[in-house]
């Protein structure tokens, strides 16, 4: 289990804004691959899976780690992930 608090990378941060982004940045079928549950491999949504790692915390634990490992390939304007260059400088003159 993680602490609380502004030190942690994880304060702040949802379990369902986690399995969002992830599901944003790898899709449903390389998440099942990573992790490999029932909720990420068949008939995969966000609601079944929230559902699923509020109670398995080995689950949880997995997913919260990933999401850290990928943190940094997320935030580095990932068109996947919904986000876009500054000013949409990316436009061909």
């Amino acid at each position: 289990m993680h602490a609380a608090g502004p030190q942690n990378p994880l304060h702040g941060i949802t379990l369902e804004m986690m399995v969002t982004q992830l599901v944003a940045h790898y899709g449903w079928e390389m998440l099942g691959r990573m992790i490999p549950i029932n909720c990420f491999n068949w008939n995969p949504s966000i609601k079944s899976s929230l559902t699923f790692l509020r109670r398995t915390q080995w689950a949880r634990d997995k997913v919260e780690a990933l999401y850290l490992d990928s943190l940094p390939d997320m935030q580095g304007g990932d068109e996947k992930a919904g986000r876009s260059n500054a000013g949409g400088t990316s436009k061909p003159a």
